[in-house]
């Protein structure tokens, strides 16, 4: 797509439903979390849909200002916005269809995505709408106050209070969703340690492999926690997951965002092989999350878009859960690199083994918590 990638995060209200109403909306840079654009306004009479549907356009509106070519994620809190913009609900009030027809051609379809997400986690543009709306009470229109700093967009800041050791959380902040994040066990292509992306062969769990499975699921079992199972759609990361699930007697649901980065020319290579093959395209995929391997649609930039939508999803999926998630290197790396607030160069300071073992929590209040990383005691 060549663009950036933004966050816009909308919403609307009003007070009497109908009644005095007014929207708000921030866009976000999608790599680095900051607050780069914000719009409210009062719209007078109206009501909560017609003003949630005034601050999604609007937030576009000013993505596409900032670059026309960049690929969107609306994140609200608003269901009935999201699934009607996404599709999968139908736009029968006369109202609102053609706010959703003027909010389909801010930017093409291909560059916007939807996601949505508790209230507790859209407070900027809620904050906007109820300025808009207290701007109009006094006769005035909203306008924009001093710039002040955001927390990253991902993950705000960590709570004041260090939660406590394990994975039970802290009472005052209620049941935490936590993702258990497995990464597969061994391939064929694992102690070569060649490139084995999303693109590749697709190869099976070796003899090895499949024992690290069963190990994994062995200690789930004997931890009891896990309430629902969750993979990446290759083969590898299905068959780790269909051995844990089969002894805790669940189900697995795959989840495409999951799957591994597109390697490229690079697949079933390994580094010194890359190294010698496309040295110039190496270098640069080292030194940029925006880079891509040699014959990739894919860079980190993006696979962090896939994959925190994919997280969205499953948060708001499994609220209050423990699931486990299988998936790949990359993947995992990019939620525990997202949970700390991480720069993207921190992906190439972390070791993940075969069937190693992170955790992170997820709160009410849009914290997150790193529980434990590269844990492979189940293996020994």
């Amino acid at each position: 797509m060549g663009g950036r990638r933004f966050i816009v995060e909308a919403d609307g209200g009003s007070r009497g439903n109908p009644g005095p109403a007014g929207y708000g909306a921030v866009v976000r840079d999608g790599d680095t979390g900051q607050i780069v654009a914000e719009a409210a306004e009062f719209i007078g009479h109206a009501t909560n849909n017609v003003a949630e549907y005034k601050g999604l356009i609007a937030g576009l509106k000013a993505a596409r200002e900032l670059d026309p070519a960049a690929a969107v994620d609306v994140r609200m809190d608003s269901k009935l916005v999201v699934e009607q913009m996404s599709g999968r609900w139908k736009i029968k009030h006369p109202d609102m269809q053609p706010l959703a027809a003027e909010a389909r051609t801010v930017l093409p379809r291909a560059q916007v995505s939807y996601t949505w997400i508790p209230r507790e986690r859209n407070k900027d543009a809620d904050r906007l709408a109820n300025e808009a709306m207290d701007a109009g009470k006094a006769g005035k229109q909203w306008e924009p106050k001093a710039p002040r700093p955001a927390a990253p967009v991902d993950e705000p800041l960590p709570a004041p209070a260090a939660p406590k050791a394990g994975w039970a959380a802290p009472a005052d902040l209620g049941t935490p969703t936590t993702f258990v994040l497995l990464r597969h066990g061994e391939t064929p292509l694992t102690p070569e340690k060649r490139f084995s992306g999303s693109g590749g062969s697709d190869p099976e769990l070796s003899e090895k492999g499949r024992w690290q499975a069963a190990r994994a699921a062995e200690a789930f079992a004997a931890r009891g926690s896990i309430q629902a199972v969750v993979s990446s759609p290759m083969r590898r990361t299905r068959q780790t997951a269909e051995a844990v699930a089969q002894r805790l007697g669940l189900d697995v649901r795959t989840e495409e965002g999951l799957r591994e980065l597109d390697f490229g020319d690079w697949e079933g290579l390994t580094f010194a092989e890359v190294q010698d093959r496309h040295p110039e395209d190496l270098a640069a995929w080292l030194s940029s999350a925006k880079a891509k391997p040699t014959g990739s649609t894919e860079s980190f930039t993006t696979l962090t878009h896939r994959v925190g939508v994919a997280r969205d999803k499953l948060l708001a999926r499994y609220s209050g859960k423990t699931v486990l998630v299988v998936s790949h290197v990359s993947p995992i790396k990019t939620l525990v690199r997202l949970a700390l607030g991480a720069p993207p160069d921190s992906l190439y300071r972390m070791e993940l083994s075969a069937a190693s073992i992170c955790a992170v929590q997820y709160y009410a209040d849009g914290n997150a918590s790193l529980r434990l990383m590269n844990d492979t005691s189940h293996l020994r």
